[in-house]
């Protein structure tokens, strides 16, 4: 509700007259970035920093540490990103549209799981296990598709000198927690994150290296000391600055095809791809290790198609050239995630009705 309150709130203020001001205020040049950009490249690797961590946890202890048990979240974490995309591509095959195919492809951690608690809390804790180990899945290759993707240069000297500040910050990280050695892991953390920037990687990655290096223990007291920033702050922060765009004056049919693309693929496309991913993972080992049942799976892809967060920002990386295209992507976003949101929510609580005593 806060992240829906914030981006809400950021898109009427936008298309009012002081609008313009508040705009240009998020363009104002703060040292390396401009106010916008200190949101979308240094607040948010802190949200991606604590993705990281819970990505490794589930890996070395959670349901991702073996393959068996990964393999049906894994499978509908590749179906809900490849089929997202193909209609995408479907949809918007203008020359110069396709770039933005990485946008409807993520699941919003945080958004998802909130629907999930309000609407589904009768519901089996494996439900919610596994759309975490999807959304965690999905990170990763929303990562991965930003350091492949939007990478238009290469400094080669700052990334290798990230890498041995990164390597340094697990060493520390391995030692007993005191006051001096979290000081050093944030100075180190910060020195990455810079580093990263000036080699030319979108600096979100870094944050995701940092979270997956450290220590499970201190991991932990990282994450459950700044998850409440990252929910409370860090995440409304970012929907509020995303979601300052005018809204086109234009009619539907005069809409870009990229809006109609995402405002489709992103609801459809991982309800259908998660669903056909993980039924087949189900039905490949079925025998051989314990998989949830297929409406469970259900639920599960109709809340991944809330992708706000990680969506948001893969649109303000595809259009970061084109003014117009970002504004009809955000609003295409908001637009999707909520109905994503509304389906999701019906799915889950017709779901529920199954267990009533649960």
């Amino acid at each position: 509700m806060l992240l829906i309150a914030a981006a809400a709130l950021g898109l009427v203020l936008a298309n009012t007259p002081v609008g313009p001001a508040i705009i240009a205020f998020t363009h104002v040049s703060l040292g390396y970035l401009t106010l916008a950009h200190w949101v979308t490249e240094g607040l948010l690797a802190i949200f991606f920093f604590i993705a990281a961590i819970e990505l490794k946890h589930e890996l070395v202890h959670g349901e991702l540490d073996s393959l068996r048990k990964a393999a049906v979240p894994a499978a509908a974490a590749i179906g809900g990103v490849a089929v997202p995309a193909l209609i995408y591509l479907a949809v918007a095959h203008d020359q110069g549209l396709g770039v933005g195919w990485p946008i409807p492809t993520a699941t919003d951690i945080a958004f998802a799981l909130g629907v999930l608690a309000l609407v589904g809390r009768r519901l089996p804790s494996r439900v919610r296990t596994l759309l975490l180990a999807l959304a965690v899945l999905d990170d990763l290759i929303a990562i991965l598709i930003i350091a492949i993707f939007f990478t238009s240069r290469l400094d080669w000297l700052p990334l290798i000198l990230g890498v041995v500040v990164i390597a340094a910050f697990a060493l520390v990280g391995r030692l007993r927690l005191r006051p001096w050695t979290i000081a050093v892991l944030v100075l180190l953390g910060i020195a990455a994150w810079l580093l990263v920037a000036l080699s030319g990687i979108h600096p979100t990655v870094a944050g995701v290296a940092l979270g997956l290096v450290l220590a499970s223990a201190p991991g932990s007291v990282a994450r459950h000391a700044l998850e409440p920033f990252s929910n409370g702050i860090v995440l409304p922060v970012f929907a509020f600055v995303a979601a300052l765009v005018a809204l086109p004056s234009v009619g539907l049919g005069e809409l870009s095809p990229a809006f109609w693309a995402i405002v489709i693929a992103l609801p459809v496309g991982k309800l259908i791809g998660i669903t056909a991913g993980g039924s087949i993972a189900i039905a490949m080992t079925r025998s051989r290790v314990e998989t949830p049942p297929v409406g469970d799976l259900v639920v599960v892809a109709a809340l991944g198609g809330i992708g706000f967060t990680v969506s948001l920002l893969m649109n303000q990386l595809a259009w970061k050239t084109n003014t117009a295209l970002v504004n009809e992507g955000t609003i295409a976003v908001i637009v999707a995630s909520v109905l994503a949101a509304i389906i999701g929510s019906t799915v889950t609580a017709l779901r529920s009705r199954r267990y009533p005593d649960a």
